[in-house]
């Protein structure tokens, strides 16, 4: 697991929920959706309950570098994108 993976958690309050990893510690991971959990305020999730799905990933730099409420759209903007690929392999 590394940033800027997109990831599915598996359990939890955001169980099936779609986030891009923004920080990753020893056997947790912080994840950002954009929308209630923002890149200023991520959610810090163990990595038994989430799930990368995505060989695609948000861009590292775009993270590492992040200053104002733009990024979080991007994310946004991101993860829709990811959601109508994995609608569209499921059909």
């Amino acid at each position: 697991m590394k940033t800027g993976n997109v990831v599915q958690a598996t359990a939890g309050k955001e169980k099936g929920e779609i986030f891009v990893v923004v920080k990753v510690e020893t056997n947790a991971a912080y994840i950002a959706d954009g929308k209630r959990l923002s890149i200023f305020h991520p959610k810090k999730k163990n990595l038994k309950h989430i799930q990368k799905i995505s060989k695609e990933s948000f861009s590292e730099s775009l993270i590492a570098e992040a200053k104002d409420i733009k990024v979080d759209a991007e994310i946004r903007k991101f993860l829709k994108f990811q959601k109508e690929k994995i609608c569209q392999k499921k059909m």
